[in-house]
C-alpha cells in the first residue's frame, strides 16, 4: 500500500510538472526565447501596473509561469537552477490588457470601406507588441477568431490570450459590407444566446440600434453573465448607461448626446460631429453626463491612436510602415502626403477629447485603452498598441496611470485580475522586458525585447520583422 501511494504521489507530481511545460509548433519555436521552469529578472526598473511608484534595482522570480517573488536586488532569494536575466538599463512591465482590438484590417476600394481578417498577422503582431491579453471588440468571422484563440492555447499558434466579442449587432445604415444587419429585438437576443453558447464573451452593439434592442442585447448577456459594449450614436451614451451597457468604445468621439434636437433611434452623424465641436472643454453638460456614467459604473474605452490628425505625425502609428503590404504601403503614404497641412479641426478635436478622457479618469471614472486597428488604416495590431502608451502621455496622463490603464484596469473590466494585468506575487507571468528606461522616454517602449505570456519568453524583434511586408495580406 505505501509503495502504490509513492507511486501514485510521485505520478501526480510528474504530470504537474509536465503541465507547465507547453509545447509548440514549428511555426511557433523559432520565436520562443526562454522556457525554463525557473526565470530570475534582476536589476530591473519595475512598473508593476498598480499604479505604485516605479522602482529601481528590483529582482522577480517567476516559476512555472506563476511570480513567487519580488523584491530589492540582493534581498530576493534566487532558487538553484533558475534562468538569471540581468535587466540593468531595461525596464519591466505587465503584459497589457487591451480592450478594443480586432482581427481585421480596413480596405477602402472604391468608396465602399470593407475589412478584411487578419487571421495571420494581427496576433503575432499584438504579442510582438506586448499586448499579453486582448478584447475583440467586434468580429467578422468569429468562428475563425474562435479557432485561433483554440490554436494560441495549444500552441500551434503565435498571439495573446483572447477575449471574444461577437459580431457586430446592428441595423441597416452601415455601409460595411462585413456588418451583418439585424431586423428585430428579438433577433439581437438570438444573437446573444447563439454566440454565448459557442464560446463568445462579450458583445458589441453599433451605430443604428434602437434603444428596444440594446435593451434586449443588454437582458441576454447579463442572463449568460457576459457584458455588453457598444460604438453607439443612434443611442446616446446616457441612454444606454441607463439601460444597463457596460461600455461605451471610443472615448467621448461617438457620443450623440449634445446634439439638440436629436430624434430618437437615429443617429445624427453629422449633426454629432458639429454638437462636439460646438462643446467647450469644460462645458458643465459633459461633466454631468461623466458624473452619470461613474454612477452607472459604465467604463469608457480610449481608442486615440484610430483618430490621430496627420500632420507631423507617422504615416503608421507606432512605427509600422514597414510591415505593411508594398501597394498598401504606398497608399497610405500618398494619403499621408496629401493630408499633411490639412486637418486643423481634427487636431482641435483630438486635444480636446484628449482632455476628456483625462477629465473622466481624474473624476473616478473607468477608463480602459484599446486601438481599434480599423479607421483609415493607420492603426495595426502591435505598433498601435505602444503607441497608446505614449499618446496617453501627450494626454498628460503620468507614465504609471497609463501603464494601470493599459493593464490591470483591463484585467478588471475583464474580471481576469487575480491572474493578470500586474506584477505581483501569485499572478501569471505576463511580464515585457523593454530595452530602455521607460521613466526616462516614454517611447523606449518601443524598444521591446521579451515579451513573457504565462512564462514563456517571445522574442519581440524576431516577431515583429517575420511580419514586415505582410499586413494587408494575411
Amino acid at each position: 500500500m505505501k509503495l502504490r501511494s509513492l507511486l501514485t504521489s510521485s505520478l501526480f507530481f510528474l504530470t504537474i510538472q509536465l503541465s507547465f511545460t507547453q509545447e509548440f509548433s514549428r511555426a511557433v519555436r523559432p520565436y520562443v526565447a526562454v522556457q525554463e521552469d525557473i526565470v530570475a529578472l534582476t536589476h530591473a526598473k519595475t512598473i508593476d501596473g498598480t499604479g505604485a511608484d516605479i522602482k529601481t534595482n528590483q529582482t522577480l522570480v517567476f516559476e512555472n509561469g506563476i511570480i513567487t517573488a519580488m523584491g530589492n536586488t540582493g534581498e530576493v532569494s534566487i532558487p538553484a537552477g533558475a534562468k538569471v536575466i540581468d535587466c540593468t538599463g531595461k525596464t519591466i512591465m505587465p503584459g497589457m490588457v487591451m480592450l478594443h482590438e480586432h482581427i481585421f484590417y480596413p480596405k477602402p476600394f472604391d468608396g465602399i470601406f470593407s475589412v478584411s481578417q487578419m487571421t495571420f498577422t494581427f496576433p503575432r503582431l499584438y504579442l510582438a507588441g506586448g499586448v499579453t491579453t486582448i478584447r475583440t471588440a467586434g468580429s467578422i468571422e468569429p468562428q475563425t477568431d474562435l479557432n485561433i484563440r483554440k490554436w494560441i492555447e495549444e500552441g500551434k499558434m503565435l498571439g495573446p490570450k483572447m477575449d471574444l466579442t461577437s459580431p457586430f449587432i446592428e441595423r441597416e445604415g452601415t455601409s460595411v459590407p462585413e456588418v451583418g444587419v439585424i431586423e428585430s429585438s428579438d433577433e439581437a437576443a438570438e444573437m446573444v444566446n447563439y454566440w454565448a453558447d459557442r464560446g463568445i464573451n462579450s458583445f458589441k452593439v453599433y451605430q443604428n440600434i434602437t434603444k428596444e434592442d440594446l435593451k434586449s442585447v443588454v437582458n441576454a448577456a447579463h442572463a449568460k453573465g457576459k457584458k455588453v459594449t457598444g460604438h453607439i450614436c443612434s443611442v446616446t451614451y446616457r441612454e444606454a448607461a441607463e439601460i444597463g451597457i457596460d461600455n461605451i468604445e471610443h472615448g467621448f468621439f461617438q457620443s450623440s448626446d449634445f446634439v439638440g434636437d436629436k430624434v430618437d433611434d437615429f443617429c445624427p452623424a453629422f449633426k454629432r460631429g458639429q454638437a462636439l465641436r460646438a462643446l467647450p472643454v469644460d462645458a458643465p453638460e459633459m461633466k454631468e453626463l461623466m458624473e452619470f456614467l461613474i454612477e452607472k459604473d459604465v467604463a469608457v474605452t480610449s481608442t486615440l491612436t484610430v483618430f490621430e490628425p496627420y500632420t507631423n505625425r507617422e504615416v503608421v502609428l507606432g512605427g509600422g510602415l514597414e510591415a505593411m503590404s508594398p501597394e498598401i504601403r504606398e497608399s497610405l503614404e500618398t494619403s499621408h502626403k496629401r493630408q499633411q497641412g490639412r486637418d486643423s479641426t481634427s487636431i482641435i478635436a483630438f486635444q480636446k477629447q484628449m482632455a476628456w478622457e483625462k477629465m473622466f479618469y481624474e473624476m473616478g471614472g473607468k477608463l480602459l485603452a484599446g486601438t481599434d486597428p480599423t479607421g483609415a488604416g493607420r492603426t495595426i495590431a502591435g505598433y498601435a498598441n505602444q503607441r497608446m502608451i505614449e499618446l496617453f502621455i501627450e494626454a498628460g496622463f503620468t507614465l504609471t496611470e497609463a501603464i494601470k490603464i493599459s493593464t490591470l484596469d483591463g484585467a478588471k473590466f475583464l474580471e481576469r485580475a487575480d491572474k493578470v494585468g500586474s506584477l505581483e506575487v501569485g499572478k501569471q507571468a505576463d511580464i515585457l522586458i523593454i530595452d530602455g528606461d521607460l521613466e526616462a522616454d516614454v517611447s523606449n517602449i518601443r524598444k521591446m525585447e521579451i515579451v513573457f505570456k504565462d512564462g514563456v519568453g517571445f522574442n519581440s524583434p524576431s516577431i515583429f520583422k517575420s511580419m514586415n511586408g505582410k499586413v494587408g495580406m494575411y
